[in-house]
């Protein structure tokens, strides 16, 4: 056999370690490996694993409750809705922020339409966007 390394590559980190139910922050995933290219390098199982463990440990990854609050700042009326552009805006604008192309998978997945009058209720999104990841290429 080749002496290529087993294992998932080092890009893909980020997306193996949320299907793991972990919410690494960009730098976070930098910190434990994780490169911005294909095919820099490789992760064995092996390294994964005290890696996974570590991020498990972290303090600095959002859980529900962190982004319903957040999300609740845009609830204007305090009735579960909020504008779906304010939550385009925040996911392309604000912290470690999406691509459009990112953005759109997102609310494919795990959106409801928006009501006559540009609204979607927030809770429901964060619950699908956290039981079923969404993996970008």
């Amino acid at each position: 056999m080749g002496s290529q390394k087993e294992g998932i590559d080092a890009i893909d980190l980020g997306d193996a370690l949320r299907a793991m139910n972990c919410n690494p922050t960009l730098a976070l995933i930098e910190k434990m490996g994780g490169s911005k290219k294909r095919g820099e390098k490789k992760i064995t199982f092996e390294e994964f694993l005290p890696i996974l463990s570590q991020v498990k440990k972290e303090k600095d990854q959002g859980c529900y409750e962190d982004f319903i609050e957040c999300l609740k700042l845009y609830d204007k009326n305090e009735n579960g809705l909020m504008l779906l552009a304010e939550l385009q805006h925040a996911l392309l604008a604000l912290g470690e922020n999406l691509q459009d192309d990112q953005v759109e998978e997102l609310f494919t997945d795990c959106m409801d339409p928006e009501d006559e009058d540009g609204f979607i209720p927030y809770s429901q999104f964060v619950q699908r966007m956290m039981s079923n990841p969404v993996t970008f290429e």
